[in-house]
């Protein structure tokens, strides 16, 4: 059966929660204090950039499952199902923000209770939040609306910013934190149409659910830095970061994915959900070790390039002019939330250096952030006249196969950083061009 559903709160993981949930024939309302970006979605304009979503978007709302409010009430009052998707910033401590999950399930406790309503309501929280927050979520409804037929789960999302799409469409498993057979049941036929081809749902409790989002990304964080920690052992004795993924991926029980070195994760996910999960363990009086490890590595993985970068230059870089490639904190997405590149620039700027940059899409975005204290090239080579060094910090796939020679006779010397390992060492000793990049040996220019 379709089911109404509320999604509240329209930002990357809401949008797309909500939008694959209405490609699946259910009746869904999204809604967002951005009356701008609500004007927007109503007709069908995508806010950001994610392949797929936009076309999804359109094609639902014109067949009028797809529904964009400001009105709470309004999507509240006639769904079954209202999922939380609301955003946990981090707070100076480390711990997640949870004040827009807690307001709005008031406000929701509120609409409930002012229009006497009694029918079954599920609430799903798919924010990702520490253990213990559906407790508190549960408290309120239980505080406001004593005997009210209201059941809360916990519904982790697991999406890939650049695959998002598919990512929800055709999940590798989906995780529903519950106790009550109602809820599982509903919630099994709500993504029966996402699991066909076979893959799982496991249904835990509540707490589990919640430490599992904590744990995936804090595990993929840790191989990140693992291999970037072991770069700069690589470097010493001579070896081949790259050489040594390779040997280590073929590996079933390793993998191939995340092994690759470079200059740090970012993001909306991981830098905030490894610092939270230390946050909650310190609360319990456990030590996290590891993931404290990881989440150090990666803050001085980005310091050792930009030493690397100084170096090279005698400590001197004012008033040189540097290119940087890539300024979304990964590729396939616009988001620039703890983006590496942006700690690039600004140690550059710091140092009296002028930054010209392009990305293909987080232009808009940095924009916003820098203003005019960078400048914007329309294309990848634009960025590199009269620069002093290109320094590659998102690995886009129009990067990966540039024309070399125009590079080297834009720029006042072929001088390249590598921060995602993006080329062969013996391409950059064929096309003249001096090249460091992470865990590898250097290339010098002939």
């Amino acid at each position: 059966m379709s089911y109404n559903i509320a999604v509240i709160g329209t930002g990357y993981v809401g949008l797309v929660t909500g939008t694959c949930f209405a490609a699946t024939g259910n009746n869904v309302i999204c809604v967002d204090i951005d009356t701008d970006k609500i004007s927007k979605l109503n007709n069908g304009i995508c806010p950001i950039f994610e392949p797929g979503l936009d076309y999804l978007i359109k094609q639902n709302v014109n067949e009028e499952r797809l529904h964009f409010t400001t009105d709470l009430e309004k999507s509240v009052i006639p769904s079954n199902l209202i999922f939380l998707c609301l955003p946990t910033p981090p707070n100076e401590d480390g711990s997640a923000d949870l004040s827009h999950v807690l307001e709005v399930s008031e406000k929701i406790a509120g609409i409930y209770k002012t229009n006497n309503l009694t029918d079954n309501k599920i609430i799903v929280n798919k924010s990702t939040v520490p253990v213990g927050t559906a407790e508190k979520v549960l408290s309120i409804f239980k505080k406001i609306l004593p005997d009210a037929p209201i059941e809360v789960a916990s519904n982790p999302e697991f999406l890939r910013e650049g695959f998002a799409v598919d990512d929800s469409m055709k999940p590798e498993r989906v995780v529903i934190g519950t106790t009550s057979k109602y809820v599982e049941e509903v919630m099994r036929e709500l993504y029966l149409p996402f699991v066909r081809s076979g893959n799982p749902i496991h249904v835990m409790d509540i707490k589990s659910a919640e430490v599992t989002k904590y744990a995936s990304n804090s595990f993929l964080a840790t191989k990140i830095s693992f291999m970037n920690d072991l770069s700069g052992y690589c470097s010493a004795v001579g070896a081949d970061i790259e050489s040594v993924r390779i040997g280590m991926g073929s590996d079933s029980r390793i993998g191939k994915r995340f092994l690759f070195a470079g200059i740090g994760f970012g993001g909306s996910c991981f830098p905030k959900d490894v610092r939270a999960l230390i946050y909650s363990g310190e609360e319990q009086g456990i030590n996290l070790r590891i993931i404290k490890t990881a989440y150090e590595t990666n803050k001085l993985q980005i310091n050792s390039f930009m030493e690397k970068i100084f170096k090279r230059f005698n400590g001197n870089i004012q008033n040189l002019r540097f290119a940087i490639w890539g300024l979304a904190f990964k590729p396939n997405t616009d988001d620039i939330r703890e983006a590496p590149a942006f700690t690039v620039i600004d140690r550059l700027l710091e140092k009296g250096a002028s930054v010209a940059a392009y990305d293909p899409e987080a232009a808009a975005n940095t924009r916003l952030h820098y203003s005019n204290k960078i400048s914007y090239s329309k294309n990848m080579y634009d960025c590199l006249a009269n620069a002093s060094a290109l320094i590659i910090v998102t690995e886009w796939n129009v990067f990966r196969t540039p024309d070399f020679k125009k590079l080297k006779s834009l720029m006042t010397q072929p001088l390249l950083f590598d921060g995602r390992n993006l080329y062969a060492l013996d391409e950059m000793e064929k096309h003249g061009i001096e090249y460091h990049c992470v865990g590898r040996r250097t290339v010098l220019a002939k």
